[in-house]
């Protein structure tokens, strides 16, 4: 079997088979076996993730929306005026400048901002790995239809012989 794939790769691009990168080795394989080279790249990436991986492009994607914004302004919103409120009868538990507020905000940004990058990476991740299955199957394809070209050419050729 190995001696057909050295042949296939040899004859379709080129190059011997253990030359090939492992896509281009994977489309050989497909070819000579006739199997298909596409797979759900978001089922596969989804089935490998950790729980804290997780967890983590959940607490990006509620970061990055706008109910988080909504709840967020309301809640720093209602953080000063109930403060604000407090100055004028009592003293407040955090008086103008807020600096409780800011170290919250602070603290959050310290949080957030990382697990966000930790998702952004993943998403990267994901992205190459939807362009390598993109280029297998484009490169399939490709060899597929210089393949029946050259059956066409012979056809067209032994049509003109006879």
């Amino acid at each position: 079997m190995l001696k057909y794939f050295e042949n296939l790769a040899k004859a379709l691009l080129g190059q011997g088979y253990s030359e090939l990168s492992s896509g281009e080795k994977k489309v050989i394989e497909s070819i000579a076996e006739c199997t298909s080279v596409s797979e759900n790249v978001n089922e596969t990436f989804q089935d490998n993730l950790t729980f804290g991986q997780r967890a983590a492009d959940k607490i990006a994607a509620f970061g990055g929306s706008w109910s988080f914004i909504g709840l967020f302004s309301a809640f720093i919103l209602g953080w000063i005026l109930i403060n604000t409120v407090w100055l004028l009868s009592d003293e407040p538990f955090d008086p103008y400048p807020f600096i409780l507020l800011n170290l919250g905000l602070s603290s959050l940004a310290a949080f957030q901002a990382p697990i966000i990058m930790m998702s952004q990476n993943r998403q990267v991740a994901k992205d190459r790995l939807e362009q390598k299955a993109t280029y297998e199957i484009n490169l399939k394809l490709e060899l597929e239809l210089m393949r029946v070209h050259e059956k066409l050419d012979e056809l067209k050729n032994e049509v003109s012989r006879s």
